[in-house]
């Protein structure tokens, strides 16, 4: 009966501190309050009926409930070395914070990667570095549009209003400002915070048509255009999925609706708010497009595009094959890996739904340069970016320009609490409990958003000249080398498998496995499965 001694024990010094304090005076009392204490919680766990180890270990339970409560600080603190990502690496963190705060971010000692470790990655660089004046890059989007946009080629990803707060909408958007690059608004719509520093937005829209519905939850295009049409909003993007819970829908509790909610995203104060699974206005890949050729003239000729994470490779031909078909091409993609992140997620959707961003974004841009339209429209990627280097590796493999959302959140002091669904966060930016997001401060973060940008563009400049490439857009996959065994280096090129221009077009079929498997059978006048796939899933033996 060992597991009762501490139970046992409570009960003892319980009965001595109540004779200390009759025979020994007053200064005693508080031993009875303490022992006390402890065996009135011992004996609650043994009436209590709804934890067993409670029941079995009285009082002790509640030591290694303590210390599981503080085992992922524990872990990240003591435990974990500096390279492991889960999902940012310690070494990750320290570069952005040193980035962000503008102080020294060089090295003593040499790499603590395993540079002969399978996935090792690097650039080679030139015997003739090139020299280039300006960090400042940029990206032409929309240039066919009557209001072309010229966009970093680092900007801020998609987070909304109601994941993060007031202050910290307010930082990211005074830090854009700054440093002239974009905000995307997230799919909350654009809320006042947003407007307060006039940087740049891009506003997302999804599938709850938030700013820009009707009372019913259809897509109003008064409302839309009103919102679209503000100079400070530089493009449209339409959202059809997002990498960290692709296929999934979202619900905001009524409690959690906020009368700065209601008004930002047009909705009722109190009400459930629901993000739906799909969307209303469209229900075909030649739908999606004409619903991105409707929002582009009635934002009066912005560049306007859509986001995705790759999930079923017909879905995605079935809108590039749209493209060709009706001539209708969006400004740009942007390619959501499977590796983003989100406030909340279910858990099943965060480790395993949605293609990782560097398969996702191969496959767009190898069907865009097949279909020989890749000159016509920008890809834009993101997934886990934190560095020059993951920059450039992403636009190595087809993207024209990164975004970052985790990244810019750590320029804002995140600490990688894992407590961003609770309204608990630490550090003040993913709750809406007013004590704690008022003592983030928009001046001093803002400016820590916008060297963190800066810092790492130079960062990436420093990469090209050292590679003697003038501008990212020189960037290709055989820049890129990755080590797949001990003793075997292969680049990216050599690696995957890339389409030649207008592949798609000559009526072949690709060696590529994906194209050769499922490029046929998509159709671009629905997202249905094929009929093929709708036989093998209606039989095991397969």
């Amino acid at each position: 009966m060992s597991r009762y001694a501490t139970y046992a024990a409570a009960w003892l010094l319980t009965a001595l501190s109540i004779a200390a304090t009759v025979f020994g005076g007053s200064g005693w009392a508080w031993m009875i309050g303490l022992f006390g204490a402890f065996t009135l919680l011992g004996t609650l766990d043994l009436l209590q009926t709804r934890s067993t180890l409670r029941r079995n270990y009285p009082i002790l339970a509640h030591f290694r409930y303590g210390l599981e409560s503080i085992g992922p600080e524990m872990r990240q603190y003591f435990i974990e070395s500096d390279t492991a990502e889960v999902p940012y690496s310690r070494q990750q963190r320290a570069l952005i914070y040193q980035r962000s705060k503008g102080v020294n971010d060089t090295r003593p000692f040499g790499t603590q990667q395993d540079v002969y470790g399978d996935e090792y990655e690097w650039v080679n660089h030139s015997m003739l570095p090139a020299q280039v004046d300006s960090e400042d890059f940029r990206i032409r989007i929309g240039s066919g549009s009557a209001q072309p946009y010229d966009a970093s080629v680092f900007n801020i990803s998609a987070m909304s209003f109601g994941s993060l707060s007031a202050n910290a909408i307010r930082a990211l958007n005074a830090g854009a400002k700054r440093g002239g690059f974009y905000h995307d608004t997230g799919e909350g719509s654009i809320s006042p915070y947003h407007r307060e520093h006039g940087g740049d937005l891009v506003w997302e829209i999804g599938s709850g048509y938030f700013g820009c519905r009707n009372d019913d939850g259809s897509f109003s295009d008064e409302r839309f255009a009103a919102n679209a049409r503000d100079p400070q909003v530089k493009m449209i993007e339409l959202k059809l999925s997002q990498g960290a819970k692709p296929g999934h829908g979202g619900v905001l509790p009524a409690a959690k609706v906020s009368a700065e909610i209601a008004t930002t995203r047009g909705v009722p104060m109190g009400v459930d708010c629901v993000s739906p699974a799909r969307h209303s206005a469209f229900s075909t890949p030649i739908g999606l497009l004409e619903f991105v050729a409707r929002m582009r003239e009635l934002s009066g000729g912005k560049p306007t595009g859509f986001k995705l994470a790759i999930g079923h490779p017909w879905e995605w031909f079935g809108i590039a094959k749209a493209m060709r078909e009706t001539g209708i091409l969006p400004d740009f993609i942007v390619v959501d890996g499977g590796e983003g992140g989100t406030g909340a997620a279910p858990a099943e959707f965060i480790d395993h739904v949605g293609v990782p961003m560097h398969e996702a974004l191969m496959l767009v841009h190898n069907t865009l340069v097949g279909l020989d339209l890749r000159d016509r429209v920008k890809i834009g990627a993101a997934g886990r970016i934190a560095s020059a280097f993951d920059i450039a590796r992403t636009l190595s493999m087809g993207a024209d320009w990164c975004n970052a959302a985790r990244g810019f959140m750590f320029a804002l002091g995140c600490i990688q609490a894992h407590s961003c669904h609770t309204s608990r966060c630490p550090t003040g930016i993913a709750t809406q409990d007013p004590s704690r997001w008022r003592n983030l401060d928009v001046d001093d973060k803002s400016m820590r958003v916008h060297r963190f940008h800066r810092h790492t563009l130079h960062a990436l400049k420093e990469l090209l000249c050292a590679a003697g490439l003038e501008h990212p857009s020189q960037l290709g996959p055989e820049h890129i080398l990755r080590r797949v065994s001990p003793i075997e280096v292969r680049s990216l090129a050599a690696l995957y498998r890339f389409l030649e221009p207008g592949e798609l077009l000559a009526g072949g079929v690709s060696e590529h496995a994906v194209f050769r498997d499922y490029w046929a059978m998509a159709r671009s006048d629905a997202f249905a499965p094929p009929e093929g796939m709708l036989r093998m899933r209606g039989s095991k033996s397969r």
